[in-house]
């Protein structure tokens, strides 16, 4: 009778180990994604990931959401998958025609006809400053939306993709605009790059290395101090506020993805919605996974921002 008793509470012991083991979900943070939320003028989106534990939680996060230019991120895959298959050299001088001009405020923008510029400088403009011009061009240079987002499907991401200036596509640009993807996909691309399982080891390293190097830093970056790395990409549209962040934490890395669709407030002031919220996100997160810092924004820094 007693080695029965002793068996099952062996087995109940050991099924409650397994289950905890295989437990990947994080209820609390869940509960706390979902308070944040509430009143939200708009659709969000959020997928959030302790890539140590590998406990995860998230809002709507298989749900397809603009890009805007986040998009950018699976440009730079699609260049350096051209470098990896001998197609284009990263140390490669390119010359700058008039035709690739995107209006806006873009540096690549400002060169003359005829101007030169490295190809390494081209995708370091288009991840750091986000410059439109630099990264159609490098869309251009990767093969087309068609080639990245055959790449995108290798990887198994299934909804990450280019609509803009990629046959086939048209209504999804209509409905997207120039890309789409989920919370969850986003974190996992920019997860890829990190663990150095993107294209290759060495190539991951340098994306990454360009991602942690951001010049737009107003939003989610505000709210991490400045002496913890973090990788990250964003993106905006009037209706549509977006950013994937991936922080080396000091007790573990942890990835997160926020996006927005049909927002009511399309301003383009800090106190957008969705920049608040996308703020708020970020500071509740370093706070829930470095709880004993005390560190907070600078008094002041609002004079710096660039919005």
């Amino acid at each position: 009778m007693m080695r029965t008793i002793l068996l099952t509470l062996g087995l109940a012991l050991l099924s409650f180990t397994v289950f905890a083991q295989t437990q990947t979900n994080d209820p609390k943070l869940e509960q706390r994604l979902q308070q944040l939320v509430k009143g939200f003028n708009g659709d969000v989106g959020i997928y959030v990931k302790n890539l140590k534990t590998g406990r995860s939680a998230g809002i709507s996060a298989d749900s397809i959401f603009p890009t805007a230019s986040m998009v950018k991120l699976a440009i730079t895959a699609g260049v350096f998958n051209q470098i990896d298959k001998g197609q284009l050299d990263y140390k490669s001088v390119l010359t700058y025609k008039d035709s690739l001009l995107y209006a806006g405020e873009d540096i690549l923008g400002s060169f003359k006809n005829g101007e030169q510029i490295a190809l390494s400088k081209v995708l370091m403009l288009m991840i750091t400053t986000s410059d439109n011009t630099a990264s159609l061009w490098a869309q251009s240079l990767a093969g087309t939306g068609t080639a990245i987002n055959d790449l995108m499907a290798q990887y198994g991401l299934t909804y990450t993709r280019v609509n803009s200036r990629t046959p086939g596509r048209q209504e999804n640009q209509k409905k997207y605009g120039w890309g789409q993807t989920t919370p969850k996909e986003m974190a996992t691309l920019l997860t890829l790059i990190r663990n150095g399982k993107l294209i290759n080891e060495a190539a991951s390293e340098r994306i990454y290395r360009n991602l942690i190097r951001i010049y737009f830093d107003q939003e989610a970056l505000s709210q991490i101090p400045p002496y913890i790395q973090a990788a990250s990409k964003s993106g905006a549209v009037d209706e549509a506020r977006s950013e994937v962040v991936l922080v080396n934490a000091p007790h573990g890395d942890y990835v997160f993805c926020i996006t927005t669709k049909n927002q009511k407030d399309t301003s383009w002031t800090p106190s957008n919605e969705g920049w608040v919220l996308i703020r708020k996100l970020s500071r509740m997160l370093w706070h829930y996974y470095e709880p004993a810092s005390s560190w907070v924004p600078a008094a002041g820094m609002d004079k710096y921002n660039l919005n």
